[in-house]
C-alpha cells in the first residue's frame, strides 16, 4: 500500500501539464515518486550524520538530490 495519496500525486501531475492521468499511471507515478523519495532521504541521512546532525536541514536535502540526479 502507497503511503502517498494519490489524489495528490494526480494533482502534482496535472499542474505540471498533464490534462488527464489513468489509474494505472497515477499508481506508477506514486511508486516511482515513492521510491525517488527514499532514495533521496537515505542520502540526506548519510549527510546529516556525516555532519554529526539526526535532524535532516534544507542543505543535506540539496546536497542530495544533486548526487542522486
Amino acid at each position: 500500500m502507497a503511503d502517498l495519496p494519490i489524489a495528490a500525486v494526480v494533482r502534482v501531475a496535472k499542474s505540471s501539464g498533464a490534462e488527464r492521468v489513468g489509474s494505472d499511471a497515477s499508481e506508477i507515478l506514486v511508486a516511482k515518486t515513492e521510491e525517488y523519495l527514499g532514495k533521496l532521504v537515505k542520502e540526506a541521512v548519510k549527510l546529516a550524520a556525516h555532519a554529526g546532525r539526526k535532524t535532516l536541514k534544507e542543505e543535506d536535502i540539496e546536497m542530495a538530490a544533486e548526487k542522486i540526479a
